[in-house]
């Protein structure tokens, strides 16, 4: 899941996006008004987390805009006032729900995996290759009847590809959909957890393989396994 944090307190920002990274989120951070909404327009994102006080641009007009674009992003938005008229403008202006600082981070990621499953409610509730099958709003991967345990970034993979199944998907699009613009490692990271997926699923006996598409990235298809030898 690809998040996007419009917060001006810098460390706080910093110390939230590590929090939501290290569980397993992709996060983008914008420090004002202007730079958040424009990231907000020009990528997708499962949802904005949106401060309500911000240079250049504040929350609720940023909230406004996204809406009167007819954009449906899930917006929770944060505000260090803790008033019954603020929160109620903040919803009025197309916010899904309102958190006052300070708050338990416990409380803050609750609250947008609640956001998330509504969010998903107009997407497939699963998506499948053969017996391949992941379900993104519980987080959950199966081939069969069998759970197939996976990692956050290895689930994040696998779902990017299971989105456009047999389509070949550029690297680069795996990396926008899995990590974050603060990423600034090796761009072959994607080819380590292509690596790990493919082991998984064949130990798992998945009829579905994930193809190499020489030149583009990778592609998702159904693929029987050969029939054991009965002699």
């Amino acid at each position: 899941m690809r998040l996007l944090m419009v917060e001006d307190e810098e460390r706080l920002a910093r110390s939230l996006s590590q929090g939501l990274r290290a569980e397993g989120y992709a996060v983008d951070v914008a420090a004002d008004g202007p730079t958040g909404l424009e990231l907000a327009r020009s990528a997708r994102y499962d949802l904005v987390v949106l401060d309500v006080m911000l240079p250049g641009l504040n929350g609720f007009r940023i909230c406004r805009r996204l809406r009167a674009e007819e954009n449906p992003v899930p917006i929770l938005m944060l505000t260090a006032k803790n008033g019954e008229y603020d929160e109620a403008e903040a919803l009025d202006c197309g916010a899904d729900d309102f958190l006052a600082k300070p708050f338990s981070f416990v409380v803050l990621t609750a609250r947008l995996r609640a956001l998330l499953r509504r969010g998903a409610a107009g997407r497939p509730a699963a998506l499948a290759v053969a017996d391949l099958r992941i379900d993104p709003a519980a987080r959950r991967c199966t081939v069969a009847d069998g759970e197939l345990r996976l990692t956050a970034k290895e689930f994040g993979v696998l779902e990017s590809l299971l989105r456009r199944p047999d389509q070949a998907v550029p690297k680069t699009d795996i990396l926008d959909a899995v990590w974050d613009s603060a990423f600034r490692g090796d761009l072959n990271i994607v080819e380590v957890y292509i690596a790990a997926l493919r082991r998984k699923l064949h130990r798992a006996g998945a009829h579905a393989r994930i193809d190499t598409v020489r030149g583009i990235g990778y592609r998702l298809t159904p693929h029987a396994p050969p029939p054991a030898d009965a002699s």
